[in-house]
């Protein structure tokens, strides 16, 4: 352990399929970003808890309501535990925290160790043992006794198991940020310990509204982690504006910050003014979510792209013919795979469209349905239409619930001539599917909330065409008509207020007259389409490109 140079912490990390480690975007990157490391050879080691309960499993009631289930997993059958334990106070309680371990291999055999904190240890209360059981639950005081074990007991487990020579420590939101105040406390006696803990923090935000970071009072500061924890030379800083705002703790102790896209680099900026905010565009792992026909096609003709992503820029070189031939496979495992598992008929002959995120009112789920009769309309005036929609609202936001429901609604409005299907329990297995496995990838957050977004990112990868509101990622990776299509007006044209009318008459008019007489009548453009996606785009927008701009900007400058 002590040739490790970064350590990588992160609250969700998905790693596995099988392992309910993650609960969405974060967790998701957070595992193709070590991925990536590790075929690089970059020696990071990362932190995450064990979350024996996962997140849970998604249920609907016949009236299209979300339920949850529980889901739990044993760590032995994926993890190794590791001999060593670590205390941390709680509560003024003593809870004791132990370590197991994942290996990530690299592509070249490279194997990089990740950390998940456990606090079922015997001699814990019944409450402490609970504490690392589901992501995501409980109330603040929950959440941030949560962030403690992370941040504070990440720490000591690290120099427990001899992790020792860790040059930088990268914080992925708000929830680890207390490792600061633990780096503090060791570096005390420094004539600098501020920057001394500066120099060897890296924090990356991934929220472009106030509300997302975290806030904890003063008073349940000093509850859970006691009033003596936190030095009294730095407690103006840690406490700045009167209670705990954890994405301000790792701005004020962090040298270097980005946000996870240029466009989120300025969000952030405005919201947090007087901090020096960089951005690096988050990615996605290539050779993870490439579906195994594309990943035959490119094996074939763009040997290497496993290694180095960015050989699918020669993407331009597959000819046309075997480009389609590879979508039809991915999307007829895609078609039986649905039709196995729902009972309805989906063809995969019929232009289908896919819309895959958390559920959750920003990101306007609803807007494809938001006029009936002229989704109808559309649908009768081509070949058809199919719909293909899925993700998880989180358990206390009935807002996302709702809005599940209505979409659910909507399509039995419409299944008399739209085929459609709200995917049950979203999971990476199942977002490796369907990104793969539509013709069009549809995006409708409102701006400027989408931070940066990546199952675009995936789609293309796959040679799936980018349909989306101009926000997060894609106002990089947009080249109207030549990697896919906008919806509504730039953002420095549309109107905030209001954007909704404009983006739905936008999405209606584009599909009917552009991008499905694309795909019906010039099929050659179609391809070319999906050919330059994943020779722009998933040649760009990878966690490869990804790490190589952490380790020269902010990891080895």
């Amino acid at each position: 352990m002590s040739s490790l140079s970064v350590g990588y912490f992160c609250m969700e990390m998905g790693i596995e399929n099988e392992m309910p480690t993650y609960a969405g975007g974060l967790g998701v990157l957070a595992g193709d970003m070590l991925a990536s490391c590790a075929d690089l050879d970059v020696a990071v080691i990362g932190v995450t808890l064990i979350h024996r309960k996962g997140y849970f499993k998604q249920r609907f009631d016949q009236s299209g309501w979300q339920f949850e289930e529980g889901e739990e997993w044993n760590p032995f059958e994926k993890l190794a535990l590791l001999p060593h334990e670590v205390s941390i106070s709680i509560l003024g309680r003593s809870v004791r925290i132990r370590a197991w371990l994942y290996k990530m291999k690299g592509v070249k055999g490279n194997l990089n160790p990740v950390i998940f904190l456990d606090t079922d240890v015997e001699g814990n209360t019944d409450e402490d043992r609970h504490i690392t059981d589901k992501l995501y639950a409980g109330d603040a005081r929950h959440r941030l006794i949560q962030e403690a074990v992370l941040g504070i007991g990440g720490m000591r487990i690290l120099e427990k198991i001899g992790a020792t020579n860790i040059q930088k420590f990268h914080m992925n939101e708000g929830h680890s940020a207390l490792l600061t105040i633990e780096l503090y406390r060791m570096y005390g006696s420094c004539d600098e310990p501020v920057q001394e803990v500066r120099r060897r923090s890296v924090f990356t935000t991934h929220t472009p509204v106030a509300a997302g970071h975290d806030q904890f009072d003063e008073g349940l500061v000093n509850e859970v982690l006691g009033s003596s924890y936190i030095p009294n030379s730095i407690k103006q800083m840690v406490f700045e504006g009167g209670g705990l705002n954890m994405t301000r703790l790792g701005l004020n102790f962090s040298q270097y910050v980005n946000g996870v896209a240029k466009k989120h680099g300025e969000v952030t900026r405005q919201l947090f003014p007087g901090y020096q905010i960089e951005s690096i565009t988050n990615g996605v792992h290539a050779a993870r979510w490439a579906a195994e026909p594309f990943a035959r096609l490119y094996d074939k003709y763009l040997p290497g792209w496993r290694i180095d992503p960015y050989n699918l820029r020669y993407a331009l070189s597959i000819p046309l013919e075997e480009l389609w031939r590879t979508h039809e496979e991915a999307k007829g495992e895609m078609i039986s795979y649905i039709n196995q598992r729902y009972g309805v008929v989906m063809n995969k002959d019929v232009f289908t469209i896919g819309f895959a995120r958390r559920a959750t009112a920003y990101k306007r789920g609803n807007m494809l349905f938001s006029d009936i009769e002229r989704l109808l309309r559309i649908a009768e005036r081509s070949k058809g239409i199919q719909i293909i929609y899925a993700g998880k609202a989180h358990p206390n936001d009935n807002d996302g619930k709702l809005l599940i429901q209505q979409i659910i609604d909507n399509m039995r409005k419409v299944g008399h001539k739209i085929t459609c299907v709200y995917v049950e329990d979203y999971d990476m297995e199942i977002a490796k599917r369907i990104v793969a496995g539509v013709d069009l990838w549809l995006n409708t957050p409102t701006r400027p909330q989408e931070a940066s977004g990546t199952s675009g990112m995936k789609a293309a990868l796959n040679g799936v065409p980018h349909f989306s509101v101009l926000d997060g990622w894609w106002l990089e990776g947009h080249i109207e008509g030549v990697t896919g299509w906008s919806i509504g007006p730039h953002p420095e044209r549309a109107e905030m207020n209001n954007p909704d009318p404009e983006d739905i008459e936008d999405l209606y008019t584009k599909l009917e007259y552009v991008i499905i007489p694309r795909y019906e009548n010039e099929r050659d453009q179609w391809i070319k389409t999906m050919r330059q996606a994943i020779s722009i785009n998933g040649s760009f927008f990878n966690t490869h490109r990804m790490v190589e701009q952490y380790v020269l900007g902010a990891y080895f400058k």
